[in-house]
């Protein structure tokens, strides 16, 4: 059965890799990769008979500017490799795969694995530009006010308070 190899492979893979992860039942696994702008990305990787399916949270629906953010993912859509942004019903953003389990081998569940990080890691700070500026612009001013660090909203300076 190619699944169960893909499956056994892909644990040894996490292992090696030194990823934080769970196999939640045989074949369906859950991940953490670590990022630098987007700190964590939590992924679910299930291994089918037929296909290795991927699914990643990446952001919560956008507070402002949908359709502008929307439209940004579809852009972002033709430039990827093995996952795609896709929206659940609620609007919330996450990273969504599907790719055959016959002939995978262990540098392809690599790349995938790559390919998420990169995805969600390299986009969260402009999701988070294009969707949510307002809250970035509150949440400044609030901290500001109380005298607490802005370390981590240095990445959005260029949004006016």
């Amino acid at each position: 059965m190619p699944h169960r190899d893909v499956a056994r492979r892909l644990a040894a893979l996490l292992v090696a890799e030194g990823l934080e992860h769970d196999e939640v039942e045989p074949g369906r696994f859950v991940v953490v990769l670590p990022g630098r702008a987007k700190l964590r990305t939590t992924v679910s990787l299930a291994v089918g008979p037929q296909a290795l399916t991927v699914n990643a949270f990446v952001c919560r629906r956008p507070d402002e500017n949908v359709e502008g953010v929307y439209r940004w993912l579809l852009q972002q859509n033709t430039r990827m490799l093995g996952v795609a942004f896709a929206l659940d019903r609620l609007g919330d953003i996450y990273l969504v795969g599907r790719v055959p389990v016959a002939g995978l081998r262990e540098e392809d569940l690599d790349r995938l694995l790559g390919s998420v990080l990169h995805a969600a890691d390299e986009s969260f700070n402009t999701l988070l530009r294009l969707g949510f500026a307002s809250a970035i612009r509150r949440e400044r001013v609030w901290r500001q006010a109380r005298g607490e660090s802005l370390a981590n909203l240095e990445a959005f300076e260029d949004l006016e308070a």
